[in-house]
């Protein structure tokens, strides 16, 4: 079921929760909005849900409007189903009935049916007689996903549903619930503020900032081509660093000189800062040399905070086979495939007014 948000805004009060903000899911996608504490992401999510009216814009459902200005379509007439933070299961009911808690309107057999089904594709089969207290929070949350799948709802929203969860759980339930909507086709829309939660699940991600979506693209755009500064400190970690444009669309900064895209406008001499991921920069034998001020141990992995000579710093991921201390020397070299450049702030007018 396509999902549109057209121009979206939601209030409580004299206060603005959600700025004109939207976004399309397609039939069978899945989406997420990621943010912050406090951007606006969970208040759009009860908005499509028709918890929250708006104030702006509108919401569609396979083409009907559900929501705009003065008319909200009730959430149980909306085909919506739901899945909350603390799997709201029923504790007096076994996992059968609290999944089949929905098809009351369905005979015994195909209730039955769907019952069975639904164990199965959760990886629950044997699981019918017993109760919440007596499953693994993983498995609750699976049932939980199931009870809100039995009915074949046109568009299943999940409200940080892997919050309550040891953190080394979430990454790996989050891929078995996507290839669990995936076998059912259906179309949902995750609300989370941790990102690799939602680049293990979703297929578009929407950035929030402020009451906004400021960038609605795959994780790998994302992370490569963030839409401005605040994309780009929000998703993954990195560094800006100081550069100034040279002739033949080159940036010179204290790594050397940088092939990218350049903003529209920008021409020699304007002042720039790069986005420095840490997986482009590589340590070397013979390079820049910088000294090693922090580092943290990933396993596989240190991940280095360097500074260099002008006491600018960077972050450098590395094999932890060789590991270099605190306040050593080490040498660097820039190797990135995708480079991201942004005007800074006190060039930005500049640039305006010469383009």
């Amino acid at each position: 079921m396509r999902l549109e948000v057209d121009t979206v805004t939601v209030g409580y009060g004299a206060k603005l929760v959600v700025q004109e903000t939207g976004f399309c899911l397609e039939p069978g996608s899945l989406g997420c909005l990621l943010g912050p504490s406090g951007c606006g992401k969970t208040t759009l999510l009860r908005a499509v849900a028709g918890f929250e009216p708006v104030r702006g814009g509108r919401i569609r459902l396979g083409g009907e409007t559900v929501s705009e200005p003065g008319y909200t379509l009730a959430p149980e007439r909306r085909g919506v189903g739901m899945v909350f933070q603390d799997f709201a299961l029923f504790p007096h009911l076994s996992v059968a009935d609290n999944m089949g808690f929905g098809l009351r309107g369905w005979s015994r057999a195909e209730r039955k049916a769907r019952i069975g089904q639904l164990l199965e594709i959760i990886g629950l089969p044997d699981a019918g007689a017993m109760y919440p207290h007596q499953l693994s929070g993983g498995q609750q949350q699976r049932v939980a996903l199931g009870r809100a799948l039995a009915p074949r709802p046109r568009l299943l929203l999940l409200d940080e549903p892997f919050s309550g969860l040891d953190v080394e759980l979430r990454e790996g339930l989050a891929r078995e619930v996507r290839a669990i909507l995936q076998q059912e086709g259906t179309t949902a829309l995750m609300v989370t503020h941790d990102q690799l939660e939602a680049f293990a699940w979703a297929d578009q991600i929407g950035v929030m900032h402020a009451g906004r979506i400021v960038q609605w693209d795959a994780a790998y755009d994302l992370y490569h081509r963030p839409a401005d500064r605040f994309v780009a400190d929000f998703i993954g970690q990195g560094v800006l660093l100081p550069g100034i444009v040279r002739e033949g669309r080159r940036v010179e900064t204290e790594l050397g000189l940088i092939d990218g895209d350049l903003p529209v406008g920008c021409r020699p001499g304007c002042e720039m800062e790069v986005l420095i991921r840490p997986d482009d920069v590589t340590l070397v034998e013979h390079g820049l040399r910088a000294e090693v001020i922090d580092r943290a141990f990933r396993g596989a992995e240190y991940l280095y905070t360097l500074r260099l000579p002008s006491g600018a710093r960077v972050l450098c991921l590395t094999h932890s086979h060789n590991a270099h201390a605190v306040g050593g020397q080490v040498f660097l070299r820039l190797h990135a495939d995708h480079l991201v450049m942004f005007p800074r702030a006190e060039a930005m007018q500049v640039m305006r007014l010469a383009s």
